[in-house]
């Protein structure tokens, strides 16, 4: 009988066919296309940095360019070293101390500085949010935002003297943050470019404000 090849006993060759084709090929171009998202997704993120083509010119040209969250973390620095010690100070003078206190005051002084720094970096991207949108909006929650970051700050440092400190730390942190965050955010939108603040300028104004609480703090 003669054998007569059948429409089915095609598809299926051609199905053998297909499957014997290598798909690292369409991994690869899944690969290229992902890549080119990415690329597109950050341009796009880049030009909703800037305002102009002018402040992308004038960002690129910065010597000493600070990131949000460098700059955040070294105000937050800032403020967890000297406002403590201006009231330290302030203790110190006021009041006969042993020997003993000051060691303990260092030590508050030093964990204060060092959750100011990285707790900064979390500071930095709520100020993200809040730099992109209305001055009305970025003046109200400013301080809302430099309360929770000085209570966390103070309470962390004064903690070592068990919850009499870590209250006191609370109030006196807190107080500080929200005063200092809100001032020195304003300084920081009107200077930065993009995200980032040249060097020169965030030294003169994280200093200005941190030493004119401190001043405050002393009677001066």
């Amino acid at each position: 009988m003669e054998h007569r090849p059948t429409q089915t006993a095609d598809r299926q060759h051609n199905l053998n066919q297909f499957a014997g084709i290598d798909h690292s090929d369409g991994e690869l171009v899944k690969q290229r296309l992902n890549s080119l998202l990415a690329i597109n997704a950050e341009t796009a993120r880049q030009k909703a940095m800037y305002a102009s083509d002018r402040e992308a010119l004038e960002a690129g040209m910065m010597k000493n360019p600070l990131s949000l969250e460098k700059t955040f973390s070294y105000f937050g620095l800032l403020l967890g070293i000297f406002p403590p010690a201006a009231i330290f100070i302030r203790f110190a003078v006021e009041n006969r101390l042993d020997g003993w206190v000051f060691g303990v005051m260092f030590i508050i002084n030093l964990i204060s500085a060092v959750v100011g720094f990285f707790s900064g970096k979390a500071v930095a991207k709520m100020v993200r949010l809040v730099e992109n949108s209305s001055w009305a909006a970025m003046l109200l929650l400013m301080p809302l935002i430099g309360l929770i970051w000085g209570i966390v700050t103070g309470a962390a440092g004064g903690v070592i003297v068990f919850f009499f400190g870590a209250f006191f730390g609370a109030i006196l942190g807190g107080l500080v943050g929200s005063i200092a965050l809100p001032f020195f955010t304003i300084f920081h939108r009107l200077l930065k470019k993009g995200e980032s603040i040249e060097l020169k300028h965030f030294l003169p104004v994280a200093f200005g404000v941190t030493f004119i609480i401190c001043g405050y703090i002393l009677g001066l």
